[in-house]
């Protein structure tokens, strides 16, 4: 009787982890991790291991309640029929349930940071159920509003040490900002063809074509240019020294090399290649700007 007890907590365990898309919500505090590594003058394990918690929770209710509006749309796609809700392994009272739970523990753990990462958490959370999600199926407008609590992450680990908004957080939020673009509607082009058939406009032409192609590489070039800002001198306290320019630089160029060769072919697999590179390009920076940090100290 216990090790079926035992089992069947496993598997609601298991079923969480896929409701709060458990993977996303790590790689998006480690952009608060790499923020608050930037920021930091005395390193504080009480602040850092409340910022990673509070984070990954805040950020796994969004994901949560993201799936329980989104549950009918998503039995009508490949990738995402087999989730907890759509599959009914899991009920929506349940997934209510928990995904309230971990927004008002994340929230209040941010909380004891300091009042403004909670607000910024509380920020995100509202914009990406209220604004994002319901406009997905509407208008390709909606990347533009996903893109704002996709990019608070990596100015939240900077508030939660500074406890203030400055210039040095809104160009790190700039920086993601922009990213999420060629991010985003690398996806899109991807999944093109389930998203429509769910009713999502996802890119911004609503097609796989050379005006969608051709955004992903203008906002990839202003990504570049926000991204090399910290090196001359308007930035604040951020800054980065000539290596790390060049780094950013070239890794910046290699990404934009990817969206053009997207726009040329306008093919899937140079889709998929500008989709790994923009994660590969966004992890790498944030290092590049935690280890400059580190060596200067």
């Amino acid at each position: 009787m216990s090790q079926t007890l035992n089992i069947k907590h496993r598997s609601l365990f298991a079923e969480i982890l896929v409701l709060i898309k458990y993977r996303l919500s790590l790689s998006v505090v480690f952009s608060s991790v790499a923020s608050y590594l930037i920021a930091f003058e005395i390193f504080s394990l009480y602040t850092f291991f409340l910022l990673i918690l509070g984070g990954f929770l805040v950020v796994g209710s969004s994901n949560g309640f993201n799936q329980i509006i989104e549950r009918k749309r998503d039995l009508l796609m490949e990738r995402t029929i087999n989730r907890p809700l759509p599959s009914g392994r899991m009920s929506v009272n349940e997934a209510i349930i928990i995904s309230s739970i971990l927004a008002f523990t994340g929230l209040f753990i941010l909380y004891n940071i300091n009042f403004r990462t909670a607000f910024f958490g509380l920020v995100s959370m509202i914009i990406y159920l209220a604004l994002y999600t319901p406009l997905k199926p509407i208008t390709p407008l909606s990347v533009f509003f996903g893109a704002i609590p996709g990019a608070i992450p990596f100015m939240l680990g900077w508030v939660a040490v500074t406890n203030k908004f400055s210039i040095e957080t809104g160009i790190l939020f700039m920086i993601q900002f922009f990213w999420q673009f060629p991010h985003f509607w690398a996806i899109g082009w991807v999944s093109h063809d389930d998203y429509k058939n769910a009713g999502f406009k996802m890119l911004p032409s609503g097609k796989k074509d050379n005006a969608t192609a051709f955004q992903i590489v203008f906002y990839t070039l202003w990504m570049i240019l926000v991204s090399i800002l910290p090196y001359f001198s308007f930035t604040g306290s951020l800054s980065i020294g000539i290596y790390s320019l060049i780094l950013i630089l070239l890794s910046g160029l290699f990404m934009l090399l990817q969206a053009i060769r997207l726009m040329n072919y306008k093919d899937k697999q140079n889709a998929i290649r500008l989709m790994y590179t923009s994660i590969f390009y966004i992890s790498f920076i944030q290092i590049i700007f935690v280890i400059d940090k580190l060596l200067a100290q």
